[in-house]
């Protein structure tokens, strides 16, 4: 087996450091009063609702003449949904108050970098709805094909059960009638793109659907089949109501919300935690010795890659709303990580005290505990997976496992389901391989050639 360069533990323990320096203080440009963010740090997690509080806001038709139906209440609902989980806000909670013609939204918001009216403006904008031939997208991700229709030329969108073939098989479809602007447009695209073509629905530049044109449809009315379920149906029937809203919608009313934990006790979590994993760190030392060491620098880096996934460090992914449960996923998949080190030390330590040397302690340690760590873990992620699945919503990204479930979205629940899913992937980079990589690296030192620094008797 090829040796690991005694310079790999100094590489890696070096970037692990700045790493976790730059995940956990972020890095910032100043410019006179102006401060510009070029790495995300914790500072700017998004923190759920019931840590820092949040935006309470009542949306309804500007024109108060306007008396929206239930359908069309379900659709500005269905909106402002997609577009909070598109900023990665899962904690928001949003209701239908039909009586009054309303959709009441709670969520949290960004202090550092928007005001309340600000995010409500844009969650509550006036949603675009089109029509394109094909489903061909340029480099930023934009529809390549001619406009067919767009929001104005909608009449409505419902989600049916009914015949969907000759053979008289039944299924859930979305059903979907036109205004008289729209009709001879439709009629000319089905007609050009009958059985060879696809004709894609986009709502907001993300693409709903693209349905493969099937019949040359002159009447206005059409069918789009292909739902495993009548929540899939009616959920995509909603986001196109939403852009063929026949009125606008405004705020009627804006509050905050305070939190039910706030920022002191968020602080004090912050120092709380920092205390334990300087303990934990120590413990490892003391009991498992350079083992340990190494298990205490790839913790570390455990800790700041899990963060950095939240916080939107990566530039194509936004801050993550981080609630109670949320920081609890942290926490438990920090102890998974401990458990994955412990277990590979342990490994290491029976091996040398079976009369192995250190070289082969160490290769066979970790391989016999590879198999115990892979397990445990794959269970984890299983789970955090079943969590997200079922409580995200169904634009999530294990959301269309779960399709035939009712909608449950619960965004506490998601969040602890996805922090617990990033940090069993990072236990996987940093546990299971950097650590080793560290460690059969450290071990080539001559300092460190006595089987007691690995838990064995002083040679």
């Amino acid at each position: 087996m090829k040796r690991t360069p005694k310079a790999a533990f100094f590489i890696v323990a070096i970037l692990i450091v700045v790493f976790s320096y730059t995940a956990l203080c972020g890095v910032y440009t100043s410019y006179g009063d102006r401060t510009d963010t070029v790495i995300r740090g914790v500072g700017d997690i998004r923190w759920g609702i019931d840590i820092r509080g949040g935006v309470d806001v009542t949306f309804g038709p500007t024109d108060e003449n306007v008396d929206p139906t239930d359908d069309q209440l379900d659709a500005v609902k269905s909106i402002i949904e997609q577009r909070l989980v598109s900023k990665n806000i899962t904690d928001y909670e949003a209701y239908v108050d039909a009586a009054a013609n309303q959709v009441l939204v709670r969520f949290p918001w960004a202090s550092t970098t928007e005001t309340p009216e600000q995010a409500v403006a844009e969650i509550g904008q006036t949603a675009m709805l089109e029509f394109h031939k094909g489903s061909e997208t340029d480099d930023k991700g934009k529809p390549t094909g001619a406009l067919v229709l767009d929001g104005d030329d909608v009449a409505s969108a419902k989600a049916l059960y009914t015949v969907i073939d000759d053979k008289g098989n039944y299924g859930h479809v979305v059903s979907l009638e036109l205004k008289e602007s729209g009709k001879q447009a439709f009629a000319d695209a089905t007609k050009e793109l009958k059985g060879k073509g696809k004709i894609s629905i986009w709502l907001d530049d993300k693409m709903l659907q693209d349905p493969d044109v099937n019949d040359h449809i002159t009447t206005g009315q059409a069918i789009i089949t292909g739902y495993a379920t009548a929540a899939d149906a009616k959920s995509v029937a909603d986001l196109i109501n939403s852009g063929a809203l026949p009125f606008k919608v405004e705020a009627k009313s804006l509050g905050s919300i305070s939190p039910t934990m706030g920022t002191n006790a968020l602080n004090a979590m912050g120092i709380a935690a920092a205390i334990a994993m300087v303990l934990v760190c120590v413990m490892m030392i003391v009991i498992y010795r350079l083992p340990g060491f190494v298990a205490a620098i790839a913790l570390c880096g455990q800790m700041a890659l899990t963060i950095a996934s939240i916080s939107g460090y990566f530039g194509n992914f936004d801050s993550f709303t981080m609630t109670l449960p949320g920081v609890a996923g942290l926490i438990l998949s920090i102890g998974i990580g401990v458990d994955c080190n412990v277990i590979t030390a342990e490994s290491v330590r029976d091996e040398l005290r079976a009369g192995k040397t250190i070289d082969s302690a160490i290769r066979s340690g970790s391989k016999n505990s590879f198999g115990a760590i892979l397990d445990g873990n794959v269970t984890v992620l299983i789970v955090a997976a079943v969590l997200m699945g079922v409580f995200g919503s169904s634009d999530s990204i294990f959301g269309w496992l779960f399709s035939w479930l009712p909608v449950s979205t619960t965004g506490s629940v998601y969040s602890f389901g996805y922090t617990l899913l990033v940090g069993v992937i990072t236990n996987f980079v940093m546990g299971m391989w950097l650590s080793r990589l560290m460690l059969r690296s450290v071990s080539r030192l001559k300092i460190f050639r006595n089987p007691w620094f690995y838990g064995g008797e002083r040679a």
